[in-house]
C-alpha cells in the first residue's frame, strides 16, 4: 500500500513537472511576442520625421572621405573589388 502511494506521488509530481513546463513555455513565447511586437512599425516616417533620419550621427560612417579612403585600402590589400563589408574577397580565404 506504502508502494502505491509513493507511486501515486511520483506521477503528480511529474504531471505537476509538466504542466509547469508548459507553462513556462507559454509565458516565454508571450514575452517574446510583446516584445517583438512592441518593436514593429507598419508604417514608413512621415516627411517631417526624416530630418532626424538624415542627421550625421544617423550615418553608419559620418565622415564620407574617411568610409571612401578605407574602402580603398582595404581593397587593395584584398586583391578585389567590392569586398568592403562582407566576409572573404578575392583571394579566398574567409
Amino acid at each position: 500500500m506504502a508502494g502505491a502511494r509513493a507511486v501515486l506521488r511520483a506521477a503528480r509530481a511529474a504531471g505537476l513537472a509538466r504542466v509547469m513546463a508548459r507553462r513556462a513555455t507559454l509565458v516565454g513565447a508571450c514575452a517574446l511576442l510583446a516584445v517583438a511586437s512592441g518593436c514593429a512599425t507598419f508604417d514608413p516616417p512621415k516627411p517631417w520625421e526624416k530630418g532626424e533620419l538624415a542627421r550625421p550621427q544617423m550615418q553608419f560612417d559620418p565622415d564620407p572621405l574617411e568610409a571612401k579612403a578605407t574602402q580603398h585600402v582595404y581593397t587593395s590589400k584584398e586583391g578585389a573589388s567590392g569586398g568592403y563589408g562582407v566576409g572573404g574577397g578575392g583571394c579566398g580565404c574567409n
